[in-house]
């Protein structure tokens, strides 16, 4: 009599990092409660009576994303959503000193913490329902027309500050569509361009180098660039328009590895600036206010951009410590939206400018590598799509507040005061963790044949 002990070799999975994590979210919640402290300790010369409050439930929003993100996408990278809530933190400290001054209106730490909530729900929404982001192609011209809704929508509600951005809605307050607009048209582009990268690629011609584009590729891009300038002339916001038209534009060369595309997109975009700047009459005030921004004659005082030159200039390299800047002369909500670099850059100093700007770039960083390991062309072109699109608004809203572009109104992500952008942004954080569970998650074993016999076989009589 014989008998056959059968042992199966499986392979050893992937670390899935979680740990790594959960260290980091540790410190990504202790930062921003010490500065909190710190803003008291300035203002008051006391430990404010919020600090509790805030830790627990900045850690209680940390703790849950955390739980849901180790259950629903155990193999997603471990740094964005720390990086995301240290940003988000830094952000709700940064409002909640800027409220301290009567002179900037009232209150809207509240306000923003209530939507950064809103904002982890919907990642928490996302990781649980998005079960593969390849879903997401199915519906790659309804989101088309979503995106188009959206960015239309604020045509037909009044402006504010000369730009309509926004639409308001009963019991809700102002929304801007064109935060959710740049997630879902990045879904419409990624399943375009994956059927249609092969037709784009083609050259006809080389010249100076660079292989041109056949005539009637040249299509969609002319398209995008007619749209762009559409949002910019009538809906005066030049900050979606760059974004719309600077995206489509990276994701083309992506799916193509055409130069050429770059350069048409430059090309095509400085000629509409231009073009809208000559005759638009807010754009126009906002290339001057960037070319002249001590043009007392035109301006009647120093403008916005000139109080946030001084307050770098003031915060020098290690600033002037939490609570102990003078932001409120910029005046209006801008020190909260547009403008809260200023504050960073003031009692942060350079230090703490580049500090920031660093995370920003790490969390680019990260989804580029995301888009790297993707093992599907569509969720390449997404993933890339996603962090181009979080990268161009990060560009154009430190360009504008350091003045190097003109401002162009959009929020600084996670960290700026704005609901709509906070929670457009952790549900685009959120796709790209499904993206890298679904890439770096170990491929399923092959299941045994039945003539496999020979993993290891011991006989014993």
């Amino acid at each position: 009599m014989s008998v056959s002990n059968t042992t199966t070799i499986t392979s050893v999975g992937a670390p899935n990092r979680r740990n790594t994590e959960l260290a980091l979210l540790v410190f990504a919640v202790a930062i921003p409660v010490f500065a909190y402290a710190n803003v008291g300790l300035a203002k008051d010369n006391s430990v404010p009576a919020g600090l509790l409050g805030y830790g627990v439930g900045l850690g209680l929003l940390a703790g849950i994303a955390h739980l849901l993100v180790r259950k629903f996408a155990p193999y997603a990278d471990p740094l964005m959503l720390p990086i995301a809530t240290l940003l988000n933190g830094l952000g709700l400290v940064l409002i909640w000193r800027l409220d301290q001054e009567p002179a900037l209106g009232k209150a809207m730490a509240p306000n923003q913490l209530l939507w950064s909530t809103l904002g982890v729900a919907l990642f928490v929404g996302v990781l649980v329902f998005l079960k593969d982001h390849r879903i997401l192609q199915r519906y790659t011209y309804i989101s088309m027309m979503v995106a188009m809704a959206l960015l239309v929508a604020p045509v037909f509600f009044p402006g504010v500050n000369g730009a309509k951005i926004w639409i308001t809605l009963p019991g809700i307050g102002s929304l801007q569509p064109g935060e959710f607009a740049k997630i879902v048209i990045t879904v419409f582009f990624a399943g375009y361009l994956m059927v249609k990268r092969d037709a784009l690629a083609l050259a006809s011609r080389r010249f100076m180098g660079l292989y041109l584009p056949r005539g009637r590729d040249l299509g969609p891009i002319l398209v995008i660039w007619a749209i762009s300038l559409l949002i910019l002339v009538f809906e005066t916001d030049l900050g979606t328009s760059l974004l719309f038209f600077g995206l489509f534009v990276i994701m083309l060369y992506v799916a193509t590895e055409r130069t050429s595309w770059i350069v048409f997109g430059l090309l095509l975009s400085a000629g509409g600036a231009v073009l809208v700047s000559s005759f638009e009459p807010h754009v126009k005030e906002r290339v001057h206010n960037w070319l002249h921004p001590l043009d007392l004659a035109s301006n009647g005082g120093v403008t916005e951009t000139a109080q946030t030159m001084y307050a770098f200039g003031s915060g020098g390299i290690f600033g002037s410590g939490l609570g102990q800047g003078y932001s409120r002369l910029i005046g209006g909500i801008a020190p909260k939206s547009d403008y809260i670099l200023a504050t960073v850059g003031e009692e942060l100093g350079l230090a703490g400018l580049m500090a920031v700007l660093l995370l920003y770039g790490l969390l680019i960083e990260r989804g580029i590598r995301t888009a790297l390991a993707a093992r599907d062309p569509f969720g390449k072109l997404l993933a890339i799509g996603l962090s181009g699109a979080f990268a161009l608004q990060v560009f154009v809203v430190a360009g504008g507040v350091t003045g190097l572009i003109p401002l162009t109104g959009m929020t600084m992500p996670f960290l700026a005061q704005g609901g709509s952008s906070v929670i457009a942004n952790w549900a685009l954080v959120a796709i790209l963790l499904r993206i890298s569970d679904t890439a770096r998650r170990p491929a399923p074993s092959p299941a045994p044949s039945p003539d496999a016999e020979a993993t290891q076989v011991v006989r014993t009589q």
